[in-house]
């Protein structure tokens, strides 16, 4: 399963699916409904789905190869739960392996029965879920430091009885022993935990009131309105989900509110003093390919942030 876009410009669904298997139209549009590609989902262009669909016509590919292993690199991506279900009970009921990439440990937990830990070079074959294969590893670095903290004590124990005995001839013979009982002594090397990010929140002045208002807004494009009559106020300091299926407006509202999409009708105000903050669902293709991350962090950071800061939080 391709992570990124294979799509080419203003093929639809079906187009795509003939042009990458091969199959006649019929086979691609039967395959297509076992995902619910039907319509316009199936007809329109494919470039104006949702991430989540754009999934469902990949994995429709994938099956049209008649594949007897499946590939999938992070699969759940831009999923909504209606669509992760339906992949899950594919997955479960395809007859054949399947290799799988992915952050979701619910989702492993799910449809995985063997798991391959691929860390600091090495891989691990563990015959048996993730959750038993991490509380193992927790288990054995458990074990391992108080075996270490056993072995210490003893260095510590027989160095003392070294370095008082070995310069008395009655005892020096004693403090050889004791040397060759340390020597073979030895702590068990516990690898460090893998770097992660620092993320800190930045500090803002609280405020309260109205951060956003909708009122009576309309969203979508010029030949097609996705929801209309929406009526909405989030305060600061509060935290609001957006839910809802692929292909319902979700990333169409966020995009009407950052007016990176105008609203059909209606308007949008913003409280006094508000700094907006985007993150976008394909925010890998707006990055610039001739900048390093660091380079990419120190130009969109704020005034006054140091080299160093911008490392801290890249880990």
């Amino acid at each position: 399963l391709r992570q990124h876009d294979p799509f080419e410009a203003g093929e639809s669904a079906l187009d795509f699916l003939i042009r990458d298997s091969g199959q006649p139209d019929w086979k691609c549009g039967e395959v297509a409904g076992q995902f619910e590609l039907k319509g316009d989902y199936l007809h329109g262009p494919v470039k104006d789905l949702s991430g989540g669909w754009q999934t469902r016509v990949k994995l429709a590919a994938l099956l049209l190869h008649d594949p007897n292993l499946l590939m999938l690199d992070e699969p759940t991506n831009f999923l909504d739960l209606r669509t992760q279900i339906l992949l899950e009970h594919f997955l479960l009921n395809f007859p054949a392996s399947c290799l799988i990439v992915s952050h979701d440990r619910a989702f492993l937990t799910s449809t995985c029965d063997q798991t391959l830990d691929l860390s600091r070079g090495k891989l691990t074959l563990y015959p048996g879920k993730i959750g038993p294969y991490l509380e193992k590893l927790e288990e054995e670095k458990v074990r391992t430091e108080r075996t270490n903290a056993t072995v210490i004590a003893k260095q510590k124990q027989l160095q003392r009885f070294i370095d008082k005995n070995r310069a008395k001839a009655t005892t020096a013979s004693q403090a050889r022993s004791k040397q060759k009982q340390l020597d073979r002594l030895q702590t068990v090397d516990i690898e460090a935990d893998a770097p992660t990010a620092s993320i800190k929140a930045p500090v803002v002045d609280p405020r309260q009131g109205p951060a956003v208002r909708c009122n009576n807004l309309a969203i979508g494009y010029p030949d097609h309105t996705v929801a209309t009559e929406i009526g909405v106020e989030i305060e600061h300091q509060q935290r609001a989900a957006i839910v809802g299926d692929n292909g319902q407006g979700k990333t169409t509202l966020l995009r009407t509110l950052v007016d990176s999409l105008k609203p059909v009708s209606g308007g949008v105000r913003w409280g006094h003093g508000c700094k907006i903050g985007t993150y976008a669902q394909h925010v890998y293709t707006t990055l610039p390919e001739d900048l390093s991350v660091l380079e990419y962090l120190e130009y969109n950071s704020m005034a006054g942030i140091t080299t160093q800061e911008c490392l801290n939080v890249a880990g």
